[in-house]
């Protein structure tokens, strides 16, 4: 099961949380969904903001109380988004804000390692095949950079006219372990389209960032081994 399903659909309510956070009557439940979409869509594919595509959105977290909107947007690049002295923020927000008719309190938090996250990965592979990279070496780069990074393990697969062939094919690398049935498994999941001359194609990202609740995991493994010298060195 876990090879058909989405892995962050796969744990939600399990070892993740949501991305909307909200309780609404069953009147309401279905316009409140679209509105979530809609603002989702309007930032990842903003018709005049171009630099957006750029900073690297990993996800966008959104929270409604009684009086407004938080949304949390989770970039690795915040300075394209928030712009010189707050003004590009401040005008996505009045955006937002003209777009559902809702009061919208808007954040920037910026990631600490996009090379552990999947949809940050999977853009950056979409962004050098749109340049004509070969994909061979695109893939194994990622994989060496990610792994490198912390990771315990990632999975590639592109599918599409890979180097301009006539019939499309699909091509997948693996690098360490990707445990897709396990719960306790950390494992982020990406999924983007390149665009290239000959037609689409289709990346998808697996990385095992380690385990729910574990110090020493992926994305925190430097940061764990660096707390922990210290504290040899104080006993001494």
């Amino acid at each position: 099961m876990g090879q058909k399903v989405n892995p962050i659909a796969f744990r939600t309510g399990v070892t993740r949380g949501w991305t909307s956070r909200w309780y609404a009557s069953k009147k309401d439940f279905a316009d409140l969904l679209v509105e979530d979409r809609k603002l989702r869509q309007f930032i990842t594919n903003h018709p005049k903001k171009t630099q957006y595509k750029n900073a690297g959105i990993d996800r966008i977290e959104i929270e409604r109380t009684r009086d407004e909107v938080r949304v949390m947007m989770y970039v690795a690049r915040p300075g394209l988004i928030i712009g010189k002295k707050g003004q590009e923020i401040e005008i996505l927000q009045a955006e937002l804000q003209n777009l559902i008719g809702r009061r919208i309190n808007l954040k920037v938090e910026e990631v600490g390692r996009p090379e552990l996250m999947a949809q940050l990965v999977a853009e950056d592979i979409a962004q050098q095949l749109s340049k004509r990279s070969s994909f061979r070496r695109t893939m194994k780069r990622s994989l060496e950079t990610t792994m490198d990074a912390g990771a315990k393990g990632i999975k590639i697969q592109l599918a599409g006219r890979l180097g301009g062939a006539e019939m499309a094919r699909r091509e997948k690398q693996i690098a360490g372990s990707i445990p897709l049935s396990t719960l306790q498994a950390k494992i982020d999941y990406g999924t983007t389209e390149a665009v290239t001359p000959q037609g689409h194609i289709g990346i998808q990202v697996w990385i095992n960032q380690g385990t729910y609740g574990d110090e020493s995991d992926g994305a925190d493994a430097q940061a764990g081994q660096a707390s922990k010298k210290p504290k040899r060195s104080h006993k001494r």
